[in-house]
């Protein structure tokens, strides 16, 4: 990661390690998912044009080969169109090896713009977003107060798609506790072989201490944790249940996880599965709870 004078806590997905970060916006607008603790130190707001030019201006002549940068904090999206616009047209100037430029959008970010203004981003270089999912479940999409319904999430992304973008889209294995574990997965399941994204991450619910107790307050019954057993049973569920449209490419190992599982889907449904089963029989192979974070 190519670091500027950045307003920390600063976020971007792995994928984007060895990318330039410039932080457009600050925050989040919505801020209110009841799971996530990125962005609660932040109001939200958007920089100053100057600002922005400057620290372009300072990292492409520091590292002018650059070719792959990501707007940030949680929310460029919902920059005006014109705004990123600018943006995006100052940065290929100044970064001429540019393969992408990505950021993370929710479903209300997607929904705001207009086809025709996806597709204009997309045009002007804005090439990747990632998507949070969660999960495909209408209740809890409501308990976590995520902002989105399954309808709005299938659609929004499915928008972007058309109009060109390469959409990774992130899921949260746990998030539904013990009662609704079957549900979550098989609705969120449904929603990811509707849209079908290019790349699809599972992470596994662990609450940090600034969200537990507005977590299971808003959940609005009691939430008993799955354990491992059962985040592995989700697990196949979900790889079972997903029929997309086009391949996408799977992964299941982020710093939460379990153990890391990944392949394309559906060319390497079974033998995902197979694994699942034999971690199952052989929790010894999992990795430490101490090692795990979210």
């Amino acid at each position: 990661m190519i670091e500027v004078g950045y307003d920390y806590p600063l976020y971007r997905p792995p994928s984007e390690a060895n990318s330039a970060i410039f932080q457009v916006t600050l925050g989040c607008s919505f801020n209110k998912c009841s799971f996530c603790n990125m962005y609660r130190t932040k109001e939200y707001s958007e920089r100053p044009w100057e600002e922005i030019k400057t620290e372009v201006d300072i990292i492409s002549k520091s590292y002018p080969q650059t070719d792959k940068v990501f707007l940030a904090d949680g929310d460029a999206l919902n920059l005006s169109t014109e705004r990123l616009i600018q943006i995006l047209m100052y940065v290929k100037e100044k970064f001429p090896n540019l393969k992408r430029i990505s950021c993370y959008a929710m479903p209300k970010n997607l929904l705001q713009k207009s086809s025709d203004e996806l597709t204009l981003l997309n045009r002007e270089g804005l090439n990747m977003l990632y998507v949070g999912i969660e999960t495909g479940h209408d209740v809890l999409l409501k308990k976590i107060t995520k902002g989105a319904t399954s309808k709005s999430i299938i659609e929004g992304c499915n928008r972007a798609k058309k109009s060109g973008f390469i959409i990774s889209c992130m899921i949260i294995l746990g998030i539904g506790g013990k009662k609704y574990s079957v549900e979550h997965m098989k609705e969120t399941a449904r929603v990811v072989s509707e849209v079908s994204p290019n790349f699809l991450a599972a992470l596994t619910l662990i609450l940090e201490d600034g969200v537990y107790d507005e977590f299971m307050q808003k959940f609005g019954e009691p939430f008993e944790h799955l354990d491992d057993s059962s985040i592995l049973d989700e697990l196949e569920i979900l790889v079972n249940g997903i029929t997309p449209a086009s391949s996408i490419v799977f992964r299941a190992n982020h710093a939460s996880n379990v153990y890391s599982v990944g392949g394309n889907l559906p060319e390497d449904k079974e033998k995902m599965i197979l694994l699942i089963r034999r971690l199952k029989q052989h929790p010894e192979l999992l990795k430490p709870k101490v090692l795990r974070r979210f």
